[in-house]
């Protein structure tokens, strides 16, 4: 983490004490978060990550009173402070009242806090594990990127004790649903599909771009339910995150599958472009892409 963090509009050193116990969303993990690609100093595709946390909150009722614009002009003086013009940011919106354990003197319905850190080397390619009944797509609460996060928390560190990079997770029809902090992909021909939101997933803002904003000739981007028959028999794999953009699985425990990766690279380029117009239109200098 960088030196600065942002609490309720204010930058403060990443060491000062800030939060009590007695906001109950900080304990019970009562509240939404969004994980933000800076680039250049922009905030990548940011109406998107606000509007899923807009929803995210009002499903795990949450208060949100920021407007989009708002809400990035905060955090963008988080980007200033830290000089995280390249970098990944954490922003988190923690409920502070309700039930018999909120704390006395509790000003505030919640909490805005975010924080910066510096970007990751992923290496080439990831390894998964296959963790059968992780999401419960049934459940209305699926999908949501709430502050509870430590189911997935124990999925990735059991993961890594095997010496994985991430794992598969089925849900409880032994659909594909996604990895613990990306979405799944796979190539069949000219065919690049992922599992509907309807299989538990999380709607990831890069899965988003791609089913959206992407368009190659003669490749068709959409949404199918996926097995792991389906990614043994694919001819590509590969994971989307906003930390990853487009990352290849190189190998899933348990199954054989092929490494190509033309497709993907195909759809990474046109991310990356996606990605500089996007940063270039906030900037000023070109017209935003439609």
């Amino acid at each position: 983490m960088h030196r600065f963090l942002l609490h309720n509009g204010q930058i403060h050193e990443a060491t000062e004490i800030l939060l009590s116990p007695g906001q109950v969303g900080l304990l019970n993990g009562w509240g939404v978060f969004s994980t933000v690609r800076v680039h250049e100093g922009v905030l990548f595709a940011f109406e998107r990550h606000w509007a899923r946390m807009k929803r995210d909150a009002e499903l795990m009722r949450v208060p949100f009173p920021w407007t989009a614009n708002s809400l990035e002009t905060e955090l963008l003086k988080l980007v200033e402070a830290n000089n995280a013009r390249n970098a990944t940011l954490r922003v988190a919106v923690i409920r502070n009242r309700g039930g018999v354990w909120e704390g006395p003197g509790i000003q505030r319905d919640v909490d805005l806090v975010a924080f910066t850190t510096q970007l990751k080397d992923w290496g080439p390619g990831v390894k998964l594990g296959v963790v059968p009944n992780a999401r419960h797509a049934a459940s209305r609460f699926a999908g949501t990127k709430v502050l509870s996060w430590a189911q997935n928390l124990i999925f990735s560190e059991e993961a890594h004790e095997k010496g994985l990079d991430e794992v598969v997770l089925l849900n409880e029809r032994d659909e594909v649903s996604e990895c613990t902090s990306a979405n799944i992909f796979v190539v069949k021909g000219s065919e690049v599909l992922t599992p509907p939101l309807s299989s538990g997933c999380l709607p990831g803002v890069t899965r988003q771009v791609l089913l959206e904003e992407i368009r190659v000739p003669n490749l068709t981007i959409r949404e199918e339910v996926l097995r792991l028959a389906d990614m043994e028999a694919a001819d590509e794999v590969f994971i989307t995150s906003t930390t990853r953009d487009l990352l290849p699985i190189t190998a899933i425990e348990g199954l054989k599958i092929r490494q190509g990766q033309r497709v993907r690279d195909i759809l990474q380029a046109e991310f990356t472009k996606y990605l500089e117009s996007y940063v270039q239109a906030k900037a000023g200098s070109v017209p935003a892409k439609s």
